[in-house]
C-alpha cells in the first residue's frame, strides 16, 4: 500500500496523520508514506523527525473579508495543485487522505483529478474551509463529531463517523505521570490547567488572580503557562518557586500521560485535546478559545457538555471568582467527576484509527 498523507498548519491537523501512519504501518508493515504539507507549517518541522519522506507545496488560505491577497491565493493554488499532480504522479498512491489546514486543497483536488482515491478527515465539530471544498471532489468523508454532518449535507452518502486517530492512539496509554517531575505529590488530588501550547492571557489573568486562594487548598495545581506567561508569573510573584500547591512550567509535552492521572483539567476545547480528553475519561472544565474560525471551540465543547461530560466557561464570563468557584466545586465532588468521566469516554471512539482505516479500505 502506498498511502501520500497531507494536512498541516497545526498539531491538530498533523497528529491524527501520525497516528493513521502508525496504526497503517502496524497493519500494512511494507507500506510506504509521503507526507504533502508546506515550508511554513508546523509538518515542517515535525514531520521530517519521524522518517516520513517529506514534500511542500506552496500555498497560502484564503481569507474571508475582500483582500487583495485572495488574489495571490488563487495564483497559488493553481501553481500548487500543478506541483502535487506531479507529486502524485511520481509517487503513484492507492490513497491520499486529507486531515485538514489549505495545504490540503491543492493536494487532495489534483489526486482526484488524477482519479486516485481521496479521503478527508474533519476532526472539529465546524469543517473548515479547505474540507468544504473538497467536499465536493473526494470518496470519502470521514467525521469525528457528528454536528459537523451539517456541513456536508449535500454528500451525505460520503460520510462516515470515525472519531479521531489520536483517541485510540491516547486510549491505549497506560503509563501515570509522575508529578513529582513537577514538584508536586503523586497520589493527592490533582488539577491541570493549560490554555494550549503557546498559552491563553484571559485564563493566566484569571488564575493569576486566585493564586493565594489556590495555595491553600487541600488539592494541588500544575499550570503550563505558555513561554510568554511563564515569564510573567516568575516576574508577578516573588515567592514563584516557594509554592508547596501550585506549580507552573511553561510547556508540558506528555499531556496524556498527565490526563490519566490527575482529577481534573481546565483548559481550551481544540479537537486534539477533546480527543484525549474523551479517550481517556477526564473530568474538564472548557474555556474555548474565540478567536477561532466560526468560533468551532465552542461548538466542540457544547458537543461534550450536552452529554455531561464537561463543564464550559465562556471567556466572556471568564472571572477569577467564576473560576474558583467551578473548580472547587468539581473537586469537591468525587462523585460528580466520576459521572463526567463516565460520560465523557461513552463519547469517545477508542477504535477510530480501526475505522478510519476501514474507510481507506472502502475506497482502494
Amino acid at each position: 500500500m502506498r498511502v501520500l498523507l497531507s494536512g498541516g498548519g497545526t498539531g491538530g491537523h498533523i497528529y491524527p496523520a501520525l497516528a493513521l501512519q502508525k496504526e497503517l504501518k502496524n497493519k500494512y508493515p511494507d507500506a510506504e508514506f509521503l507526507y504533502v504539507g508546506t515550508k511554513k507549517g508546523l509538518e515542517a518541522e515535525l514531520i521530517p523527525k519521524t522518517g516520513i519522506p517529506f514534500e511542500t507545496v506552496d500555498i497560502q488560505g484564503l481569507r474571508r473579508s475582500i483582500s487583495l491577497d485572495n488574489v495571490k491565493t488563487v495564483w497559488l493554488m493553481l501553481s500548487a495543485v500543478r506541483r502535487a499532480k506531479q507529486l502524485i504522479k511520481d509517487f503513484k498512491p492507492d490513497v491520499v487522505v486529507g486531515t485538514g489546514g489549505y495545504v490540503c486543497a491543492p493536494v487532495l483536488y489534483a489526486a482526484s483529478r488524477l482519479n486516485v482515491p481521496t479521503i478527508i478527515h474533519e476532526q472539529n465539530s465546524v469543517a473548515g474551509i479547505s474540507n468544504k471544498f473538497l467536499s465536493r471532489y473526494v470518496d470519502k468523508i470521514a467525521i469525528a463529531f457528528e454536528r459537523v454532518r451539517k456541513d456536508f449535507a449535500k454528500y451525505p452518502e460520503k460520510i462516515v463517523v470515525t472519531g479521531n486517530p489520536r483517541a485510540q492512539e491516547v486510549a491505549n496509554i497506560s503509563e501515570k505521570a509522575d508529578l513529582t517531575a513537577y514538584g508536586l505529590k503523586n497520589g493527592r488530588p490533582t488539577v491541570l490547567i493549560f490554555g494550549g501550547s503557546r498559552g491563553a492571557l484571559k485564563i493566566n489573568e484569571a488564575l493569576a488572580a486566585i493564586i493565594p486562594q489556590l495555595e491553600q487548598r487541600d488539592y494541588q495545581v500544575l499550570v503550563a503557562s505558555g513561554a510568554v506567561y511563564y515569564e510573567e508569573f516568575a516576574q508577578k510573584f516573588a515567592d514563584f518557586n516557594q509554592w508547596d500547591n501550585i506549580k507552573v512550567q511553561a510547556y508540558i509535552d506528555n499531556m496524556p500521560e498527565l490526563f490519566n492521572t490527575i482529577d481534573l483539567v481546565v483548559c481550551r476545547s481544540g479537537a486534539t485535546t477533546l480527543t484525549e480528553l474523551t479517550a481517556l475519561g477526564t473530568p474538564s472544565i472548557l474555556i474555548p478559545s474565540p478567536n477561532v474560525t466560526e468560533n468551532h471551540q465552542e461548538y466542540n465543547a457544547r458537543s461534550l457538555v450536552e452529554v455531561d461530560g464537561a463543564e464550559m466557561l465562556l471567556e466572556a464570563e471568564l472571572t477569577p471568582d467564576r473560576l474558583l468557584q467551578a473548580i472547587d466545586q468539581l473537586m469537591g465532588d468525587d462523585d460528580r467527576r466520576r459521572i463526567m468521566s463516565q460520560n465523557a469516554q461513552s463519547v469517545g471512539y477508542p477504535n477510530a484509527t480501526d475505522l478510519l482505516i476501514a474507510a481507506i479500505e472502502s475506497i482502494i
